[in-house]
C-alpha cells in the first residue's frame, strides 16, 4: 500500500539524513519514478522533506526533522528483534516490517537490533522429526481475528465425522508447532485444532469477544483444562536414579518425585496419565528397572503387556 510506503520512505530519510530517489528505490524494492513520486508527495503534504541539487545531492530532511514511531530503549530493541527476527523468517509481512522497524531507530541501537536478530536460529523439530509446515488456512484465521469477523468451517473431532461450525474467532496459539484456534461457540469457549479444519470461509459477519478477554489468559485456562484429563490416573514409581531425569522429560508436570535416590534406595515417584491403559503403556517400556507400587489396576495392566509380549515373543 502506498501509505505504508511514505511511512516506509520517510524512515529511511530519517535514518540516513539524505537520499537518492535511486538509493530509495532500492531500499523500497520500487522503480526510480514510484521513489521520486513518493518523495514529492511526502513534501506536497507538508513533510519538510526536500531535494538538493548537483554533486552529492539529494532529498533529506529540513532540519534533521525526526518521526519517532518506535520509542524503544536500546535493550528493548535488542529484546524485540532477537524474540521477532527468527519467527519472522517464513513470514514475508514480518520481513517487511522489520526492514521498516529497523531503519526508524538511532543508529546507536540499529547494529545491536540487527545482530540480535540474526542470533537465534528457531528450529522447530525434535531430533529424529520433521518440522511441521505451519497450516496456510493460518493466515486466514489471522486475519478473521484482527477484523473480528466470524469463521465457517468443517471440523472432524476424534472419532466423530466432519461438522459444519460457525464460531467467533478470539485467537490463535501456538503450542510446541501445533497451532490450535480459541474461539466462541453457542456452546461457550471452545479450542479447535487448525490442521483438522476444513473449508475455511471468513464471513462477513461480524464476531463477539468478551469484553476484556485476554488471550494469554484463556489459553492457560484451556492448558489447565487439558492437563487435569491426561492427569486422571496416578502410580506410585520405584525408578534408579539415572531414570528420574527420563520419567521427568516423559512425563513433564505430570511426573513428582516423594522421595530423592540415595544410598542405594531408589527414588520415589508418583507419575500420572490420562487412563490407566495409557500409564501402564508408557511404563512397560522401562521394563524391570521401575516398579509400579500402585495403583493395582496399573499394575494388572502391565501384566497383561507384558503376558501378551511373552506370547508373541517367547520361545
Amino acid at each position: 500500500m502506498r501509505a505504508d510506503r511514505l511511512v516506509a520512505a520517510l524512515l529511511v530519510l530519517q535514518a540516513r539524513g539524505r537520499v537518492t530517489a535511486a538509493e530509495l528505490a532500492g531500499e523500497l524494492e520500487v522503480s526510480v519514478t514510484t521513489a521520486r513520486r513518493d518523495l514529492e508527495a511526502l513534501s506536497a503534504a507538508g513533510v519538510p522533506v526536500y531535494p538538493q541539487v548537483g554533486r552529492g545531492g539529494g532529498w533529506s530532511l529540513l532540519g534533521g526533522a525526526r518521526t519517532d514511531l518506535t520509542g524503544l530503549t536500546a535493550g528493548e530493541a535488542r529484546a524485540l528483534f532477537a524474540l521477532v527476527g527468527p519467527a519472522a523468517s517464513p513470514v514475508p509481512e514480518a520481513r517487511a516490517a522489520l526492514r521498516k522497524l529497523v531503519v526508524s531507530l538511532p543508529g546507536t541501537f540499529r547494529d545491536e537490533a540487527e545482530a540480535a536478530a540474526r542470533a537465534v536460529v528457531v528450529d522447530a523439530a525434535r531430533w529424529g522429526e520433521r518440522e511441521r509446515a505451519r497450516p496456510p488456512v493460518v493466515d486466514t484465521l489471522r486475519d478473521a481475528v484482527a477484523r473480528r469477523r466470524r469463521v465457517r468451517f468443517g471440523y472432524a473431532g476424534r472419532g466423530r465425522p466432519a461438522a459444519v461450525r460457525v464460531v467467533d474467532p478470539w485467537g490463535l496459539v501456538d503450542k510446541d508447532d501445533v497451532w490450535y484456534l480459541v474461539a466462541g461457540t453457542d456452546r461457550g469457549r471452545r479450542t479447535f485444532r487448525v490442521e483438522r479444519m476444513e473449508d475455511v470461509e471468513v464471513t462477513a459477519d461480524a464476531a463477539t469477544r468478551p469484553e476484556g478477554a485476554d488471550l494469554d489468559a484463556l489459553w492457560r485456562e484451556v492448558v489447565e483444562e487439558v492437563e487435569r484429563a491426561r492427569s486422571r490416573v496416578a502410580a506410585t514409581v520405584l525408578a534408579p536414579a539415572r531414570l528420574v531425569p527420563i520419567l521427568r522429560d516423559r512425563f513433564g508436570r505430570h511426573c513428582r518425585v516423594v522421595a530423592e535416590a540415595r544410598d542405594g534406595t531408589p527414588a520415589r515417584l508418583v507419575v500420572a496419565a490420562h487412563t490407566a491403559t495409557g500409564l501402564a503403556e508408557q511404563l512397560a517400556g522401562f521394563g524391570v528397572t521401575i516398579e509400579v507400587l500402585e495403583p493395582e489396576p496399573v499394575r494388572t495392566e502391565l501384566a497383561r503387556i507384558g503376558a501378551d509380549l511373552a506370547a508373541r515373543y517367547g520361545t
